[in-house]
């Protein structure tokens, strides 16, 4: 049985391929099919290290879904792509009943 895990999927562009993302008349609508592929339950957009960063937290039931989140982010965005396991608080109180 796979158990649903949710990730903060975090994507930092480069400033000079940042520009040229945002001059793109179709970023927005880009960015929308994305995230709509994506379905997040959360997203953020800031500044990180200088760089353009944007933050999305997407839950994903099996590690074989993980290129088809990163990918368009690495090919289509030039970005640098992290994924880092998260809980809510809900998680850690059970995970902290597992520790005895």
């Amino acid at each position: 049985m796979n158990k649903i895990m949710r990730f903060l999927v975090r994507a930092q562009i480069p400033t000079e391929v940042g520009n040229k993302m945002i001059k793109n008349p179709k970023f927005m609508q880009n960015l929308e099919e994305y995230m709509k592929k994506v379905n997040p339950e959360a997203s953020y957009f800031f500044e990180a290290g200088g760089d353009r960063t944007f933050a999305f937290i997407v839950n994903i039931d099996s590690v074989d879904m993980i290129p088809s989140i990163a990918e368009p982010l690495f090919q289509d965005i030039g970005a640098k792509v992290e994924f880092h396991p998260v809980m809510v608080f809900e998680d850690l109180k059970k995970a902290m009943g597992h520790l005895g």
